[in-house]
């Protein structure tokens, strides 16, 4: 399973059935025991259109050993080889009657231990204690993101939609971009695929229009360690 041309030449690529029907419901068991609990978690983000998980693998260990089963492994080996870890994670639950939408975008900070001003490092921010950073380009196009979808996810349920190699452009302003000389692509995932995607690549999604849940565990991944003494926040090792 070899995904790497398509994704360095689209940016992205989605890969249907990498979890069975049986997996999915194990890995939403384990959030459901964490998401039932009473206790207040500064990682979560409650509000009417949107339910989240900050540092997902941390607060819902027990799923990672349903999530990297043998498909997923082979994906993420594909695309970076060994050595690929996790930076980042987050849980979204986009309800059936959200209004949360996002407009196009590009993933561009990265979660760090601490705050050290170093060059090329740019456009600090902090929250919960959590240092966010905008790094060089060579380590965003580094990076890779793996979202699984634990149900279908249509373009009326807030499918991500992208703008096709835009990740080849580097970092730029949103409105620097000639909308009608680009390709639009519509990413419909069923329940059990996989969307992956590089983190420079201008995505968006709308609001929910037909009454259908979308959750959603978003995973980024690089192999490359932080120069300045930085170090990777939530780094975890999976290969």
């Amino acid at each position: 399973m070899n995904c790497l041309n398509e994704i360095n030449s689209e940016g992205f690529v989605v890969i249907e059935d990498v979890f069975s029907g049986e997996e999915i419901k194990k890995i939403i068991l384990e959030i459901e025991k964490i998401t039932s609990s009473e206790v207040e978690n500064s990682t979560f983000r409650k509000s009417e259109d949107l339910f989240a998980i900050r540092q997902f693998h941390k607060e819902v260990p027990e799923s990672l050993k349903f999530i990297f089963n043998s498909n997923l492994l082979k994906i993420i080996k594909s695309i970076k080889g060994e050595g690929s870890f996790i930076t980042k994670s987050i849980y979204f639950d986009k309800p059936e009657k959200s209004n949360w939408f996002v407009s196009y975008h590009q993933d561009l900070t990265i979660s760090v231990n601490k705050k050290i001003e170093s060059e090329n490092f740019k456009n600090w921010t902090v929250k919960q204690n959590q240092y966010s950073v905008q790094p060089p380009v060579s380590i965003l196009d580094s990076a890779f993101t793996v979202r699984i979808h634990l149900d279908k996810t249509t373009k009326e349920n807030g499918a991500l939609k992208v703008l096709n190699g835009t990740h080849k452009n580097g970092v730029i302003r949103v409105e620097n971009i000639d909308s009608k000389n680009e390709v639009e692509t519509i990413c419909e995932v069923g329940e059990g695929g996989v969307m992956l995607m590089k983190p420079l690549l201008f995505h968006a999604s709308n609001k929910t229009i037909n009454n259908e849940r979308r959750r959603v565990i978003h995973i980024e991944f690089n192999n490359q360690e932080l120069p300045y003494e930085l170090e990777w926040n939530e780094k975890t090792k999976v290969l």
